[in-house]
């Protein structure tokens, strides 16, 4: 009743079907032995996508219930275990759950003359993770699969499920940590991101202001406490995306999410927002290199965002942006002086630069100057096995960064990964 409408269910429903009729002389025997082989094609094309391993069937029922954003799930996810009615039906699917991880299939490979399930169910996994879960997730999900197996009642079953929930959550949002906006038919979705930067803020050498500044509007946010939208300015390649992507990773476990979104959709935040807002979640919608031109208008969907409209802006919803401009608008000549054709031209001023206010946290990066542009070299450079001398070492990276474009944390790591790449010089 609750796990009803499963996305990749489609397998189940065929299991189910053989389960039913795989002795029934109805139908032909070849066609259920085909249908079979296809529902292990899947399950296989799950499992090496997914990375999962161990028995592949167990893995595929626990996959479907630990992606199912359902009643009951999405309400243990942000409370646990749930009182009233709602348990008894939950009780009911997962005693057929129960059921399906415990099915011996070795009577319809009898029948059938085949032995593909007795195959997945010792599988051995290639090639690391997969291309959609990483490994975490990935042990993830083979753990939950060897706990559920392993139930003694539906009870037991019932409760392992729903800790999960309440510890990891459901669903895209429980099993992912970002996630970019795509345009489908179903409207504005919100699609994982697979492949993140495992950055760190120790690697990012320097700016321990403005990294301090970062952390406790973030640490407030994810405590429940109150916290600011953020605007990080400054100087290309100094680290400011960097800093956003490791604040993801560090807080990814205290259940931080980051939602990356482009100025061509500014126009769907607020859809975004609505399916966001009752998840038990802290959001960042994370713009990167905001920054607009004088004839584009996508600015007004922010400020309305922000701070406007009749529905307020959710408390697990915060903005962080990027911008090589303090104030993202670009100004130019003709906003200030006097233009015939409009007559509050100052208003369209002060509209423009205004956004910049919405942002309660704005924290600059600048360039390093020579000083501390040597010493991220340094730092850097410690953490390979180059063994050129300090001297030579910074005697080459004055030439780099003059001929690469300047003095930044980019301009060194550009350096540094040079260096290691070409065995040194």
């Amino acid at each position: 009743m609750l796990y009803r409408h499963m996305e990749q269910g489609q397998v189940l429903s065929d299991i189910a079907f053989l389960m039913e009729n795989y002795n029934n002389d109805y139908y032909n025997k070849e066609d259920l032995r085909g249908l079979l082989f296809d529902c292990v094609n899947k399950i296989l094309e799950l499992a090496v996508s997914h990375g999962l391993e161990g028995n592949l069937w167990h893995d595929y029922l626990t996959y479907l219930l630990a992606s199912d954003e359902n009643a009951y799930s999405t309400s243990c996810e942000i409370v646990g275990p749930i009182e009233g009615s709602m348990n008894q039906i939950a009780l009911h699917d997962f005693e057929i759950f129960k059921d399906l991880f415990d099915y011996d299939f070795s009577d319809m490979e009898r029948v059938l003359d085949v032995d593909c399930m007795s195959m997945i169910q010792t599988y051995m996994a290639f090639g690391g993770h997969g291309s959609v879960f990483n490994k975490r997730i990935r042990d993830r999900i083979c753990e939950l699969s060897v706990s559920l197996a392993g139930a003694g009642d539906t009870a037991e079953f019932k409760a392992v499920l729903t800790q999960f929930y309440k510890e990891f959550g459901v669903g895209k949002f429980g099993l992912h940590k970002a996630f970019r906006v795509e345009h489908t038919e179903k409207g504005t979705e919100i699609v994982p991101i697979t492949k993140i930067a495992h950055v760190h803020l120790d690697d990012l050498v320097g700016y321990e202001i403005a990294k301090k500044k970062l952390i406790d509007n973030t640490e407030a946010f994810v405590n429940g406490r109150k916290a600011n939208n953020c605007l990080l300015y400054g100087d290309a390649g100094t680290g400011k995306s960097t800093s956003i992507k490791a604040i993801l990773n560090q807080y990814y476990d205290q259940g931080l999410r980051m939602i990356e979104v482009y100025k061509h959709q500014f126009q769907d935040l607020n859809d975004i927002i609505a399916q966001v807002k009752n998840r038990n979640y802290k959001f960042i919608i994370y713009m990167d290199d905001l920054s607009f031109e004088e004839f584009e208008i996508e600015y007004k969907y922010l400020k309305a965002v922000i701070e406007g409209g009749l529905e307020k802006k959710p408390e697990n919803v915060l903005i962080y942006a990027t911008s090589n401009r303090r104030h993202l608008v670009r100004e130019t000549f003709k906003d200030k002086a006097d233009r015939d054709e409009e007559l509050h031209t100052n208003d369209t001023v002060q509209e423009k630069l205004s956004l910049v206010a919405r942002f309660g946290v704005t924290i600059y990066f600048g360039k390093p100057d020579k000083k501390q542009f040597q010493e991220i070299v340094r730092q850097l450079a410690a953490r390979t096995e180059l063994t050129m001398t300090e001297e030579e070492l910074l005697l080459e990276a004055n030439k780099w960064e003059l001929a690469h474009g300047g003095m930044s944390g980019r301009t060194a790591q550009q350096f540094v990964d040079y260096l290691v790449g070409t065995g040194g010089m």
